[in-house]
Order: structure tokens, then C-alpha cells, then sequence
């Protein structure tokens, strides 16, 4: 009986001791868990984890960060070089809110990838602007000149729209921000049009005649949009940026936070005294 009673304590004694390790053996939790949005204990910060484009973007986001601080909103940020991983990483919880898109790419993605992503907040409106390293004025383009533009679908039709302004172009009726290289019903200069990603259309202006390129790309590679781009947006562009969540989390009241930092006056002042007429602060 002795015996059975020590063989019953270790027993006990080694399944306390699995039970205590257990934690260690699962998965940490990931961005977007209750953990990170709006739960911590008392006195404990709140925690978000934000994807944003790397560039200016970077610089306006630290101040962000410092504002949330304040607040007791822990802001950390994962910088990215694409606009397809944000997205992806925000929907399967690995982010708790990204800043890189506006509304007309958010639908498209959401419409061609399945996913539940959904405006916060407006941010920044980035005109933008069509640059080239042979040609100071979009009226020196010649027949069958090369142009780039981004091949993802909203900033391709932006590009287009941006074309179409400039007089190069024109596009069939009602098209809008759907518009494609095949909606060009005008082409008087036969110029032609290479779509290639955005990011990489800064490095290929040696190549082409001329590119339009996103402003954070364009400012990432030491181009001023309002001095080097041979023609822009006009500064009250639709295209707004904006704060993006899961659509299940837009209610959430830390996200309230979040918005309260980025739409503050340091943030304002940091966009205006540093980029100018480049960015426009959208709030």
C-alpha cells in the first residue's frame, strides 16, 4: 500500500510538471488576438501591430508611434516593399491594421482575393505623378515613346486617368477607376504602355521614356513629386490613403486611438513642414 501511495504522489508530480510546461508548447498568440487589441490589464498599454509601406511612410508613422504612446497605445510597426503582403498579413491575423492603400485598391483586393478588409480612417492623399530622366515636359514625348506604369489594377487605371488629364490619351466612356491598357480608344502618339510592378518602376526610368510612379516609391528614391514629376495629380486627388482593419475589428475601441495618433497636429506638422504639396494631409 506504501508503495502504491509513492507510485501516486510522483505520478501526480510529473503531471503537474507536464501540465506547467504546456504553455510553452503552443503557439504564441498572433497580431489581431485579443491580447493585442484593446485587452490589457490595468495599467498595462494597449498593443497594435500596423503594417505600412517602407519610405516616407516610415517617418510619419515613428511620430505616430510617439503620439500613441501618450495615449497608452503601444504602436508596432512591420514595414513592407509591396502592396499585396499587407493585406494577406492583415487578413490572416498577423497584423492588426495596415496604412498603404486606398479605397478603390481595397475593393478591388477584397473582391479578387475573398478577403474582409474595411476602411478605419483616412490618412494621407498623395498626388500622384509621372516622372522621366530624358524629357522635362509631357509634351516632348514623340511617337511610339515607352511609358510605365504600376500593373496592379486600381494604380494602373489611376496611371491611365493621369494620362488621359495630361491629353495623351483617351479612354472609352464610363470606365473610371476599372479602366485598362485594352480601354484606350485614343492613342494619337502610339505610345506604348509597359505595366510592370510598382515598386520597381524607379529603376526602370532609365529604360523607359517616362513612368508614373506612387508617391512613396518616387520620395523612397530621393524624387521631389513637386519639383521632378513632369505632371501630376492635381492636389485634391480622390485617391486617398486610408487605415485599414478587419471588418469584424473596425469597432473596436482602441482602433479609436490609432486614429486620434495619426490624426494629430505633430503628425500634420511633420507632413507639411517636411514633404510640402508631395503629401496632403486627408483629415
Amino acid at each position: 500500500m506504501k508503495k502504491s501511495y509513492v507510485s501516486l504522489f510522483l505520478s501526480l508530480v510529473v503531471a503537474l510538471a507536464v501540465a506547467g510546461c504546456g504553455g510553452g508548447q503552443g503557439q504564441a498568440p498572433q497580431a489581431g488576438g485579443e491580447s493585442n487589441t484593446g485587452n490589457a490589464g490595468a495599467g498595462q498599454a494597449e498593443h497594435l501591430k500596423v503594417g505600412i509601406m517602407s519610405g516616407p511612410e516610415e517617418d510619419i508613422w515613428k511620430v505616430v508611434k510617439e503620439v500613441a504612446a501618450k495615449d497608452g497605445l503601444d504602436v508596432e510597426l512591420v514595414v513592407f516593399s509591396d502592396y499585396v503582403q499587407p493585406n494577406k498579413v492583415l487578413e490572416d491575423g498577423q497584423l492588426d491594421a495596415n496604412a498603404f492603400q486606398h479605397v478603390p485598391y481595397l475593393e478591388e483586393f477584397n473582391a479578387g482575393q475573398g478577403t474582409h478588409i474595411a476602411k478605419l480612417a483616412d490618412t494621407i492623399n498623395y498626388p500622384i505623378g509621372m516622372y522621366s530622366k530624358k524629357i522635362k515636359d509631357v509634351s516632348e514625348l514623340k511617337e511610339g515613346d515607352l511609358i510605365g506604369l504600376p500593373n496592379d489594377p486600381t494604380n494602373g487605371a489611376r496611371a491611365l486617368i493621369l494620362f488621359e488629364q495630361a491629353g495623351l490619351i483617351r479612354l472609352k466612356e464610363g470606365v473610371g477607376v476599372k479602366a485598362t491598357v485594352r480601354d484606350i480608344i485614343d492613342n494619337p502618339k502610339k505610345l506604348e504602355f509597359k505595366e510592370m510592378d510598382a515598386a520597381f518602376l524607379t529603376k526602370a526610368l532609365d529604360d523607359l521614356t517616362a513612368a508614373v510612379i506612387n508617391s512613396n516609391f518616387a520620395i523612397e528614391s530621393g524624387l521631389v513629386p513637386t519639383k521632378d514629376a513632369i505632371y501630376m495629380e492635381p492636389k485634391d486627388s480622390p485617391w486617398v490613403n486610408i487605415i485599414a482593419v478587419r471588418a469584424g475589428d473596425k469597432d473596436k475601441p482602441v482602433f479609436q486611438k490609432l486614429v486620434k495618433a495619426f490624426h494629430s497636429d505633430e503628425v500634420k506638422k511633420l507632413v507639411t513642414d517636411k514633404y510640402g504639396d508631395s503629401m496632403v494631409p486627408a483629415w
